[in-house]
């Protein structure tokens, strides 16, 4: 039995973010990040809205931690607004999600991404950093009401950032094709989602500027395919070293992916195969397909500029191997992993952790 929906309305192209004015909100609550607040933007959005009141939180930073989130929570509830939302990447809309969650409040939430890769305004997933550990939080009650996808905010977008987010969008794609949970609606989404991610991440990241909004659109519908499908053992690793060692989430799967893959493809050949043909990516045989799929991710990885391994990340090698039984363990109790369609055993963490660490 398959169950699915999407119970977020999606408002997108150029001055979607005016659809904030249709709202007819009184009291606007926006949550965003000290640059869309010192540059003007995010006072830009909020005018659009029309409200009586706003107040503004942007204080966000990278890998929210659940202090900062409580801190936010408590200044939402002061305020009492009828209309939340948040403005910026994942880190923002993942603040911004638990924020609402927690205050349990009678308003709307409205998403508002900034960059093309979390997927997380359409989906039930939340992440906050504790303790240096990366915690998921999954709830239906996470999901936002609206997302509103506007290319003209995507047009000065560093190419560092479209590398990471493209290949969080990838990562995505992939692992909600394979994922226990995914079902033939979800398939739908995430082989679509892969096919347009893989094709349009170059361009984007050369500056064509028509391929921005087709990978804005890719990271939506790879949200929508992973929020019901799940993810998998390479987005479980990347929230453990994320947090350990501060490195970018995108930048961590695109390390991780190539071996995760290699791993998963004794169970979900076939459906790995699928997904690579949808993107162009031949092969008579389905082992042949997976061969040239992870080919092609490595040769894309090389293209963006992104690391092959976590030392060219700046993580050093002697550190993970001294972490490598917390590493595994912590990797272990994320939700993710009971969506891989492997199962994941501590010797199958070292194993990848072996592949991807570097050289002393």
């Amino acid at each position: 039995m398959e169950h699915f929906s999407c119970n977020t309305k999606i408002i997108s192209g150029s001055g979607a973010a005016k659809a904030l004015g249709e709202l007819g909100a009184k009291r606007l609550f926006l949550v965003t990040d000290p640059f869309f607040f010192q540059n003007g933007k995010a006072k830009q959005i909020a005018d659009l809205a029309k409200a009586e009141e706003t107040e503004i939180f942007s204080e966000v930073q990278p890998d929210p931690t659940v202090e900062l989130a409580a801190r936010g929570t408590a200044r939402l509830k002061a305020f009492a607004p009828d209309l939340v939302v948040a403005l910026g990447g994942g880190s923002a809309l993942d603040c911004a999600k638990a924020m609402a969650y927690f205050a349990q409040g009678d308003y709307t939430l409205v998403a508002i991404p900034t960059t093309s890769g979390s997927g997380s305004e359409v989906t039930d997933f939340a992440i906050l950093t504790h303790g240096g550990r990366k915690h998921p939080l999954v709830d239906p009650r996470l999901r936002p009401q609206i997302a509103i996808l506007d290319s003209d905010l995507l047009t000065e977008l560093p190419k560092g950032l479209i590398a990471d987010t493209g290949f969080d969008v990838i990562a995505h794609a992939l692992e909600a094709g394979v994922a226990k949970n995914a079902g033939a609606i979800t398939d739908s989404f995430a082989r679509e989602a892969f096919a347009v991610a893989y094709g349009s991440l170059p361009g984007s990241f050369a500056g064509v500027g028509q391929m921005r909004p087709k990978m804005h659109m890719a990271a939506t519908m790879a949200g929508i395919a992973f929020t019901q499908a799940g993810l998998g053992l390479c987005h479980a690793m990347s929230h453990t070293l994320g947090g350990r060692f501060h490195v970018p989430h995108g930048r961590l799967n695109a390390i991780l992916l190539p071996s995760v893959i290699r791993c998963n493809a004794h169970v979900a050949q076939s459906k790995y195969a699928r997904m690579a043909r949808a993107a162009g990516i031949s092969g008579s045989a389905d082992s042949v397909a997976v061969r040239n799929l992870i080919t092609g991710l490595v040769r894309l990885r090389r293209e963006l500029g992104l690391p092959e391994t976590l030392a060219q990340a700046g993580v050093e090698p002697r550190q993970v191997w001294q972490e490598a039984a917390d590493l595994a363990k912590d990797t272990l109790k994320d939700p993710c992993c009971q969506t891989n369609p492997l199962a994941v055993e501590e010797f199958l963490v070292r194993r990848i952790l072996e592949e991807v660490t570097g050289r002393v």
